[in-house]
């Protein structure tokens, strides 16, 4: 059913400019392509691949593949999904790459250039030679609701963003819209900057990828900030995002448009369908069948011990680390966005909203897109799973004009 949507999805596309958002999980590759039309963002294709089985794995087991293969699934699923756009974007996994926040005593502020990948060595713990680094003032004060902050900061507009061929720009403008070489100082200031770092060995191996699928990306991006604007655009609230995935669960705190938190979780979807296929006796691959099929209970009711006791360990560790950034931020976070292929788990957002004060809720980034009438509900389900793809299709739809 879903792949015959899929192909009448594929054939109200129109011979416009499109892109193609690229997420390379551990367990799936997901793709979207998009085009501009009137100003707003129109879904042409989208489609999800599993990696376990290029590995001799099965469906929903994390993956360590060669970029050859990872090329070759890329290749299959743009197949299957009728994607016709060679303009590409790729996310980058969170794991493969350092951010952080910094803070600096800064005495001339034309010598931020030279000055941060200096500090940066004490964050960064290999040599600043062997990674691709960019940096952003982050301002005190954001600008008001109707007027977001730009440039200079990581917000839902203006991402980490790393080159496919040149190098990183040696600087952003703050939010003053002045190069800080061209600003002045009466006096020290102590300033935050966050700092985004990729290793050279990660960022080779997209490219390989890319070239490999025969698409043309432009840049790379850490997928934290495609999921941010795919979720959050032009948001100053505070929320935190848990981005679950098969090998591990990602948790980011948004806060005024900026990262403030970044945090990973050595617990994901894989590990519940382990624990269930250890605890009943079956296959993984039966096990991971009953998880799609059931969800958190059995067809009497009952709850799954071992998911639920995966999902409890998942959950109390984020509540922590939120509970930590209130405590020492003085801000409250407003709700809790489950997103990536493990927020389609039925029952997780029972269980999650046991463990958090504040509302839970599902991720939709397709609500920023114009799709057909008859794919909103079935859109809505599956976006979570394409958060990513989203967010980084949107940056190059952006960009491209």
């Amino acid at each position: 059913m879903l792949g015959r949507l899929k192909n009448l999805l594929s054939m109200l596309q129109s011979s416009g400019a499109s892109v193609v958002g690229v997420d390379m999980g551990s367990a799936y590759v997901k793709i979207v392509q998009l085009r501009r039309k009137s100003g707003k963002a129109v879904l042409e294709t989208y489609g999800s691949l599993a990696l376990g089985p290029y590995a001799g794995l099965e469906i929903g087991r994390a993956t360590n593949l060669h970029p050859e293969k990872l090329a070759e699934a890329l290749r299959d699923i743009l197949r299957e999904a009728h994607a016709t756009s060679l303009r590409a974007a790729f996310a980058i996994p969170f794991a493969s790459s350092l951010v952080t926040i910094m803070p600096m005593r800064v005495f001339d502020e034309k010598q931020l250039p030279d000055m941060v990948p200096i500090e940066a060595r004490k964050y960064v713990p290999v040599p600043i030679s062997e990674v691709n680094l960019d940096w952003w003032i982050i301002p005190e004060a954001p600008k008001t609701r109707g007027s977001p902050p730009e440039g200079g900061i990581v917000s839902s507009t203006h991402p980490a963003v790393l080159p496919m061929a040149a190098p990183l720009r040696p600087a952003v403008n703050d939010s003053s819209g002045m190069d800080p070489k061209d600003r002045t100082m009466s006096a020290p200031q102590d300033m935050t900057i966050l700092i985004t770092a990729i290793h050279n060995d990660a960022l080779n191996r997209y490219r390989e990828i890319a070239d490999g699928s025969g698409l043309q990306s432009r840049f790379f991006e850490i997928e934290l900030f495609s999921t941010i604007r795919s979720l959050f655009p032009q948001d100053l609230d505070a929320h935190a995002v848990l981005d679950a995935g098969a090998g591990g669960t990602k948790l980011y705190i948004l806060d005024k448009g900026l990262i403030r938190l970044s945090h990973i979780i050595n617990h994901g979807g894989q590990d519940i369908t382990l624990s269930l296929s250890r605890a009943l006796g079956i296959s993984v691959e039966e096990a991971e069948k009953m998880k799609r099929r059931e969800g958190l209970a059995t067809e009497g009711g009952e709850s799954h011990v071992p998911l639920t006791a995966v999902l409890n360990v998942i959950f109390s560790e984020a509540s922590r680390t939120i509970q930590n950034f209130e405590h020492k931020s003085g801000r409250k976070v407003k709700d809790i966005i489950l997103s990536g292929g493990g927020a389609n788990l039925k029952g997780i957002f029972e269980v999650a909203q046991q463990h958090f004060l504040v509302p839970v809720e599902r991720a939709n980034p397709f609500q920023q897109v114009e799709v057909p009438a008859f794919l909103e509900d079935m859109l809505k389900e599956a976006g979570p799973e394409f958060t990513v793809a989203l967010g980084i299709a949107f940056r190059e739809l952006q960009d491209g004009g």
